[in-house]
C-alpha cells in the first residue's frame, strides 16, 4: 500500500489465487491493489509493506550484498559472463507453497530473480503449474499499465485502472503545483551506481522532467547507462543526486569514498553550491511501483525547497 494512504480495497474475492511475489515492486503493487492477503511467499528483497515481511523467503543472491560497490559489480559481471544467474529460487519451498500465481520480472537479470529463473524452478512440476506474470516496465506509462496487468491476474482489472488513475492524478497535482513559478530548470545528474559510475535511466528521467528539472544523463525508457567521470565533470551539473540501486541512504553514505575522493569532485558546481543529495534508491526510485509518486515528491522537495516543505528529509533524502 502507498505509505500514508488508506487502501480503498478491503474485499478479496473467493477465487483470489494463492500468490508468490518475487519482486519488491510486484509485492507493493499487489498490496496497493488490496491483494496482500493472497500472498504466501516473497523474495529476499521484498520488505514493504511491513505486513508481508513474515512471509516465507523464496530467493537468495549469489553475491555478498554487504560488499563494496566495486566488489558487487565485479561479482555480477563474473556471474553474467559465465552464463549464470545472479539469483536462486528455492524450488522445493516454492512447490510446497503451491502457488497458483507467481509475480516476477523480465526487465533486468541483475535486479531480481528473472522469469527464466522462475520457469526453471517449476520446470519439473507435474500437474497444473502456476501462472507466471512477468513485468518489464521501462517508462512511467509501463508502470501504470502494470497495475492493470497485476490486477487482471487477480481477476479484477478495474482495481488496476483505478490505482493508476489515482496516482497519475497525484503526479499531475505535483507537477502543476510550482508550474510556471520555476524560473529555470536545474541541470541534474542522477547516479544509480557509484563504483563504477552509472546514471539512472528508465523512468527516472521522466520523474526529473515532471519535477521541473533537466536530466543530463539517461534516456526515458532506456536502461541505465554507464557514465564516465570526465563526462560528469564536463557537464558540471547544478544538482547531483545519488540513488544507488538497492541502497538506502545510510548504505549510500558508506559507499561515497570512491566518488568524493575523485580529483575534481570538490570543484563540481553542485558540490560548491551544496546541492548534492543522497536519496533512498532502494525504497523509492529503483522500484517501479506505487511509490514512484513518492519518489517524485522527494525530487520536488530537493529541487524546489521554496515550494515544498522538507517532509521526507531523512526518510527519502538527505543533503551530503
Amino acid at each position: 500500500m502507498v505509505a500514508g494512504r488508506r487502501n480503498p480495497y478491503r474485499r478479496i474475492t473467493v477465487s483470489t489465487p494463492r500468490t508468490v511475489s518475487l519482486l519488491p515492486s510486484t509485492t507493493e503493487i499487489a498490496c496497493a491493489l488490496g491483494f496482500g492477503k493472497a500472498l504466501v511467499g516473497r523474495s529476499h528483497e521484498c520488505d514493504f509493506p511491513a505486513e508481508i515481511t513474515h512471509l516465507p523467503v523464496l530467493t537468495s543472491a549469489k553475491l555478498d550484498a554487504t560488499a563494496s560497490s566495486r566488489a558487487i559489480d565485479d561479482r555480477v559481471k563474473q556471474l553474467v559472463s559465465s552464463g549464470l544467474s545472479i539469483y536462486e529460487v528455492d524450488a522445493e519451498k516454492l512447490r510446497a507453497l503451491a502457488p497458483e500465481l507467481i509475480l516476477t520480472q523480465s526487465q533486468c537479470d541483475v535486479c531480481a530473480a528473472s522469469e527464466d529463473d522462475v520457469a526453471a524452478a517449476v520446470a519439473e512440476w507435474t500437474g497444473e503449474r502456476p501462472r507466471i506474470v512477468s513485468l518489464a516496465p521501462q517508462t512511467l506509462g509501463d508502470v501504470w499499465g502494470d497495475f492493470t496487468r497485476v490486477a487482471t491476474a487477480f481477476g479484477e482489472p478495474e482495481r488496476g485502472r483505478d490505482l493508476a488513475s489515482r496516482l497519475t492524478d497525484r503526479v499531475t497535482e505535483l507537477s502543476e503545483r510550482f508550474g510556471s513559478e520555476v524560473d529555470a530548470r536545474p541541470r541534474v545528474a542522477c547516479i544509480e551506481w557509484i563504483d563504477p559510475l552509472m546514471a539512472a535511466g528508465n523512468w527516472v528521467p521522466e520523474l526529473l522532467h515532471l519535477a521541473g528539472a533537466e536530466p543530463l544523463f539517461g534516456t526515458p525508457g532506456e536502461h541505465s547507462p554507464w557514465l564516465e567521470w570526465d563526462d560528469l565533470v564536463e557537464e558540471d551539473p547544478d544538482v547531483l543526486l545519488l540513488m544507488p540501486c538497492g541502497f538506502d541512504i545510510a548504505r549510500t553514505r558508506r559507499e561515497l569514498a570512491p566518488l568524493v575522493q575523485r580529483p575534481g569532485f570538490a570543484d563540481l558546481r553542485a558540490v560548491r553550491d551544496r546541492r548534492v543529495f543522497l536519496l533512498d534508491g532502494n525504497a523509492y526510485f529503483n522500484r517501479p511501483g506505487p511509490r514512484l509518486v513518492e519518489s517524485l515528491e522527494v525530487l520536488c522537495e530537493v529541487l524546489h525547497p521554496e515550494h515544498f516543505a522538507a517532509a521526507r528529509r531523512d526518510l527519502g533524502w538527505q543533503p551530503l
